[in-house]
């Protein structure tokens, strides 16, 4: 209760014109974090001071940034085991207010119609025929050609609501739609293009421990370590094991991260790429 006084008593303080006050307001603000934002977003809501909102949004972003580092920090300190947690907490960066449960909630919907339609006895193979045919046919999800560029691709609440993303945010709910059915699908980090590999867990002899390749952006199309050579001949690129066998979770995010990092500077929003690069920092310690 004391707090909530002092956070609506800091509020009240923050049109003043001396900066050195303002400066002071702001910096207590941000210490108390999130217990401050709702007076914030009141204070904001009853007011027509263009400068009041200004700075409101400014201390609000800059808590729900800090967030969103923490989260970020903790999860990749922890062993970034979750790949869907990592791609979560970035879309926090641009989504704070999101219900991430809806989001969880969508692709537990396409894991059952995954489920209903898996049998035993099938091949691995017949297993991501059936993954494409629920995720691209049924749920008609695609690749965002037109608009490849734009970083709504990266961000899971859009393209589970637009049904169309980047190779890496297909990739992404591919590879958590497989592995929460015990299908062995996971990223593998090709240069210019983000591929899934189907691990062979019967063969460990296997090179590289893939048993086929599947394009997420392209309707989970299926291919062979031939493909990849081809692939890296035509970018004058040297094979190297990593372009081949799956990664780690980090190394997703931050390739999400790089993209968005991309789609940001094409479009000139210079703190974006700022903040971006403070948080590709957090995945580079």
């Amino acid at each position: 209760m004391e707090n909530l006084k002092e956070i609506g008593a800091l509020v009240k303080l923050l049109d003043d014109p001396d900066q050195e006050i303002y400066q002071h307001v702001q910096e207590r603000l941000l210490e108390y974090g999130n217990e401050a934002i709702s007076e914030l977003e009141s204070a904001w809501e009853q007011s027509l001071d263009t400068v009041l909102h200004e700075r409101i949004e400014n201390i609000v972003h800059t808590i729900q940034f800090n967030n969103v580092k923490e989260d970020l920090n903790l999860w990749y300190q922890s062993g970034a085991f979750d790949l869907l947690q990592g791609a979560l907490i970035i879309n926090r960066y641009q989504y704070p207010d999101l219900d991430e449960q809806a989001i969880i909630f969508q692709i537990e919907e396409i894991k059952r119609e995954i489920w209903v339609g898996l049998q035993y006895e099938m091949s691995s193979i017949e297993k991501i025929k059936l993954i494409n045919h629920i995720f691209y046919n049924q749920f008609g999800f695609n690749g965002n050609t037109k608009n490849h560029h734009d970083p709504q691709n990266s961000y899971l609440n859009q393209v589970l609501e637009s049904k169309k993303g980047n190779q890496i945010s297909l990739a992404i709910i591919y590879a958590t739609l497989a592995q929460k059915l015990d299908i062995p699908v996971y990223g593998v980090n090709l240069p210019q293009h983000f591929i899934l590999g189907y691990i062979d867990e019967s063969n460990a002899e296997k090179e590289y421990g893939v048993l086929f390749y599947i394009n997420a952006f392209n309707k989970g199309a299926i291919f062979g370590k031939h493909d990849v050579d081809q692939f890296l001949r035509q970018l004058n690129l040297e094979p190297q094991p990593g372009f081949y066998s799956p990664c780690s979770n980090t190394e997703i995010i931050r390739r999400v991260i790089r993209n968005l990092i991309s789609a940001y500077e094409n479009l000139g929003a210079t703190e974006k790429v700022e903040e971006l690069k403070q948080l590709q920092d957090i995945l580079t310690v």
